[in-house]
């Protein structure tokens, strides 16, 4: 599969709603996408393929020397092919270059993420207990010091 990781904008947002809402319970809205195009901490990438189509996204939020991974989310034809790996890679290269530490939060019984981390990395820090609402489900902390 052959696609480019580019910097997300507004003509990625149909794709990158529809992944959202196959990947996740409690999906973003496009305000909150829109928004995050316009803010200036908050990094968006997308995997497009040759054809146009977006095959993944990831979201980054910095803040002086920490950064946030809030969202990383591969359409499902397009898992175990590598896109996930590769969008986190180019935060990965970011934070080495400019940050401190990088964190996410992740869903207890997602087993498949957690072992991407893992192999890239990141330590699990800690829980959040029943932070996800349906049903009820920790999160776990996860955080790669640089």
């Amino acid at each position: 599969m052959r696609y480019a990781l580019v910097p997300m904008d507004r003509s990625h947002l149909e794709g990158v709603l529809a992944i959202e809402r196959a990947c996740f319970r409690q999906p973003w809205s496009e305000q909150v996408f829109v928004d995050a195009l316009y803010n200036d901490t908050v990094s968006l990438i997308v995997a497009q393929a040759e054809d146009g189509r977006v095959l993944g996204y990831a979201a980054l939020s910095v803040i002086l020397d920490e950064g946030s991974l809030d969202k990383i989310a591969v359409d499902p034809a397009c898992r175990r092919q590598g896109v996930g790996e590769e969008l986190l890679k180019v935060f990965l290269r970011f934070g080495r270059a400019n940050l401190a530490f990088l964190t996410l939060e992740v869903r207890a019984s997602n087993q498949k993420a957690i072992a991407l981390y893992e192999q890239m990395g990141y330590e699990k820090e800690g829980v959040r207990p029943g932070f996800y609402d349906s049903p009820k489900e920790d999160a776990l902390i996860y955080s790669l010091y640089l």
